[in-house]
């Protein structure tokens, strides 16, 4: 049990203090469910997510892929570059001498290298959702370097188009189990980005995570994405062995960014 602690590995937000709160970072093995209001830079943190697991290890990174599986249409290729040049730079920042004595570290270093190992999956219907989570094993057994499945959004299609409740709360059980499955034998990390949805509680209407309580319990982590004032934050609301606990954080040009007042120039999120 010990063993199997030491040998998990964490991707890197880009953010310190988000690292923090998660115990280092994204979990591999395990299956996080990252939720918030539009705009509030769910996506960016998926592409980030998607760019940082390939950091070479020489440099503190899992030096894997990603797989991305878009259900919005929301992944923006120009936008991924930006963040892989920003992840570039710090890279050069923190190790100005490395990557010249590494094997094929000026190639490697590229933001076109990074946007080669993305495979990404653009996803039209719930059907089509199903099939490629269906697909995964024999994909990830024949890319055994992915290190990230991104869902963005998990619950687009089966909120627009799915009429059956108890059904869908069925399937959807049925493929949070796959995943889980999947980010174990593979020692992957998944993460399910979610939307937010109004539910009536105690005679007032509150935001909660769309899909409703069934859903809560096919994660891992929650971790959910909140305006306070005109900073956003991050507060980790559930995790099997990491407390409560609650990150400024930014969202920069470069990317993900710890929420410190620094020259770094905001973008604004669409």
């Amino acid at each position: 049990m010990l063993s199997d602690e030491q040998s998990r590995k964490h991707i890197n937000t880009g953010s310190a203090d988000l690292n923090n709160i998660l115990g280092g970072g994204i979990q591999c093995k395990e299956v996080t469910e990252i939720g918030g209001v539009p705009g509030i830079g769910k996506t960016q943190l998926g592409i980030q997510l998607a760019i940082n697991v390939q950091i070479p290890v020489e440099y503190g990174g899992l030096g894997g892929k990603a797989v991305y599986i878009d259900t919005e249409g929301s992944f923006m290729v120009e936008r991924a570059y930006q963040i892989a040049e920003g992840c570039i730079s710090d890279i050069l920042e923190y190790f100005p001498y490395c990557h010249d004595k590494a094997p094929s570290g000026q190639e490697r270093l590229k933001p076109e290298s990074f946007l080669a190992d993305i495979y990404y999956f653009r996803i039209c219907s719930y059907t089509e959702q199903i099939a490629v989570i269906n697909y995964l094993e024999k994909f990830l057994e024949e890319h055994k370097n992915v290190r990230i499945v991104i869902i963005d959004s998990v619950t687009f299609h089966f909120r627009q188009d799915f009429d059956d409740m108890a059904l869908r709360t069925r399937v959807l059980s049925g493929l949070s189990l796959k995943l889980m499955k999947l980010a174990k034998a593979y020692n992957l990390a998944v993460v399910l980005l979610n939307q937010v949805t109004t539910k009536f509680t105690e005679g007032s209407f509150q935001l909660t995570l769309a899909l409703g309580d069934s859903w809560s319990h096919s994660c891992t982590n929650r971790l959910i994405l909140y305006w306070n004032g005109n900073g956003r934050y991050a507060y980790l609301d559930k995790s099997p062995s990491l407390p409560v606990a609650s990150a400024p954080y930014a969202v920069t040009v470069k990317g993900v960014r710890d929420a410190v007042n620094s020259n770094c120039k905001r973008v604004r999120v669409m």
